[in-house]
């Protein structure tokens, strides 16, 4: 069991890990832009958050676009708006078989390699979190997400080849993250969660598992999110063989929870645009409580937003979130 797992199963408060690093621009002033391509913008924008709640973990920013403008896919880069892929960079068998793996550290997987360092000098010490994409959603943002699923069905050897080729660069990613100084590593598999159970099984969950066999020990976790899986992915997913399971707001938590070993850890779900962006205080409040109650026998849980936290979030209610965490376990 690795020490992050075991410092969340092992705690005796509430845990809360919600997904957020560009709501700290709210503190810092910094551009969406600038904190996606500065590291010290980046560094400063999270750090602002950990002195705020005193947050017993920090991450790097969740930012899809890094590992797949690595391979070469253009990138569409505004100042208050997170990073989008634009157009397909392979469009066939033959173009993926001559597409080159890039290294980590080329691009701009450089920014969140330097982040993560400079997260490991804080003097709290924290646990560290890193950010990247996974297989089967880098696949979609290389080849086009409708065009991946379709591809899964009438050619899945060439499907197959194209994951092969992501799960290769995303293994070295997750081990330059670990060779950086992070605890772990959140790999973010939306894409995913659009397959049947199946499938998803197939062309996500055995590519991931292979990513934790190689990089997971006592010091280093991997941790799984999708944000569009269901309870009928649950057992399809949990087939990675991760002991860390981050789910988004379609997951039936209080269900899930009586459907896994108490040793493997679930979080989410509130979610990020619907409550945090456009809900008043009051209302993330009572959305906090509820689930903190409907989860609140299982020490296997935390509490968490289910996707990222967008850019236009305010402290304000940021703050709203934590203070029922705390008032729930007092």
């Amino acid at each position: 069991m690795s020490k992050l797992t075991n410092y969340i199963l092992s705690s005796s408060r509430t845990l809360a890990m919600p997904i957020t690093v560009y709501p700290g621009a709210d503190i810092t002033g910094a551009t969406v832009s600038a904190i996606v391509t500065d590291p010290e913008k980046q560094f400063q924008a999270q750090y602002e958050i950990h002195k705020r709640y005193e947050t017993w973990i920090v991450q790097s920013a969740m930012d899809l676009s890094v590992e797949a403008e690595a391979f070469g896919c253009e990138i569409q880069l505004a100042d208050n708006e997170i990073p989008t892929v634009r157009g397909r960079l392979v469009t066939d068998k033959e173009q993926i078989d001559a597409l080159a793996i890039p290294a980590p550290g080329e691009k701009r997987t450089k920014v969140y390699l330097d982040t993560v360092r400079l997260l490991t000098g804080l003097e709290t010490k924290p646990f560290v979190l890193a950010g990247m994409i996974g297989p089967f959603s880098l696949a979609g943002r290389l080849f086009g997400v409708s065009e991946s699923l379709e591809l899964t069905m009438t050619e899945p050897d060439t499907m197959h080849l194209l994951i092969e080729k992501c799960t290769t660069f995303l293994t070295a990613y997750a081990e330059g993250f670990k060779q950086a100084g992070a605890n772990g590593v959140l790999i973010a598999e939306p894409t995913a969660g659009l397959l049947s159970p199946r499938s998803l099984g197939e062309f996500s969950s055995a590519y991931i598992k292979r990513i934790h066999e190689a990089v997971n020990d006592d010091s280093f976790s991997l941790i799984l999110h999708n944000c569009a899986a269901r309870i009928n992915h649950l057992p399809a997913v949990l087939e990675s063989g991760v002991s860390i399971y981050h789910f988004g707001s379609p997951m039936d938590l209080p269900a899930a929870l009586k459907s896994v070993p108490e040793t493997t850890v679930l979080c989410g779900n509130l979610d990020p645009a619907g409550i945090f962006l456009n809900s008043s205080e009051k209302e993330i409040s009572n959305h906090t409580e509820s689930l903190l109650r409907a989860t609140g026998n299982h020490k296997n849980f935390v509490i968490s937003s289910g996707c990222d936290v967008p850019p236009g979030v305010t402290m304000n209610k940021l703050d709203a979130f934590y203070k029922a965490v705390n008032n729930f376990e007092k």
